[in-house]
């Protein structure tokens, strides 16, 4: 038994090495989502649609983009890459060969798809300031605010992963929940003006808070609704923290 825990522990290695070596190929082409939208509705858009709520439309747009690239950056690596080294890599069940635990595999999953969040969105913003749609020097902590981000989604993402049983099924969850949250949490265009039920609901919409808190840093330079929003993200993800690890020991131990 040590000698197939051994080997399996060396399998697992040289595939988190594959992986290593692999990182830019992973990360490049996923990062140019947003990066796009920038251009496109920035300047494309913003062309002809000068100023919303007394700034530049790129300026608007910018700070949730940032978050945006946030979210894509976790959701993807706790999505797909982490149901393909479940379902098919048997990785998982290799690592439980080793003194690690479901635990540890859950906590590290959700460590490094905040650690490419945060690659996601510092890259992006560091790109997007070319622009020159930083307002405020409480951009200083948008890393910060990434992260967070990044965990919250990471958690959400990987407890869907953990329960369903076809790679299919993140149809759903790319369709049903990612893409509506990217097109209604005012990326684009203000609630405010939206009926009093739309707001209330759009408080509820993790990105909408993650919207709230870039926008806040980078723009406005409002410090009390940088703290309100950061403040609900941080309580939704300590809640919804032990979910994801749970679903994979329901999962995985038999």
């Amino acid at each position: 038994m040590a000698r197939v825990a051994t080997a399996a522990a060396h399998r697992t290695g040289r595939g988190f090495l594959r992986d290593i070596v692999r990182v830019p190929d992973n990360i490049v082409p996923n990062f140019f989502e947003p990066f796009l939208y920038l251009l496109a509705m920035g300047l494309g858009l913003g062309a002809y649609l000068a100023r919303i709520k007394g700034v530049r439309y790129i300026d608007f747009i910018a700070p949730g983009l940032v978050a945006t690239a946030a979210m894509f950056g976790a959701s993807f690596e706790v999505t797909f890459n982490c149901f393909v080294k479940m379902q098919f890599g048997k990785i998982y069940d290799a690592v439980m060969s080793t003194p690690l635990t479901i635990e540890d595999i859950g906590l590290g999953e959700m460590l490094w798809s905040t650690t490419r969040s945060l690659i996601y969105g510092t890259v992006f913003l560091a790109i997007a300031s070319s622009f020159g749609v930083v307002h405020s020097w409480w951009a200083v902590l948008t890393p910060v605010a990434v992260a967070l981000t990044g965990m919250m989604f990471s958690a959400i993402g990987l407890s869907f992963t953990a329960v369903i049983p076809l790679i299919d099924y993140y149809t759903y969850y790319w369709t049903m929940f990612i893409t509506p949250m990217f097109l209604f949490s005012g990326i684009f265009f203000p609630l405010d003006r939206m009926p009093n039920w739309v707001q209330v609901v759009a408080w509820f919409i993790p990105l909408h808070q993650a919207v709230d808190l870039m926008r806040a840093l980078i723009l406005t330079g409002d410090i009390g609704s940088a703290a309100a929003a950061a403040a609900w993200i941080v309580v939704v993800t300590g809640a919804l923290f032990v979910v994801p690890m749970n679903l994979l020991h329901r999962r995985l131990v038999k």
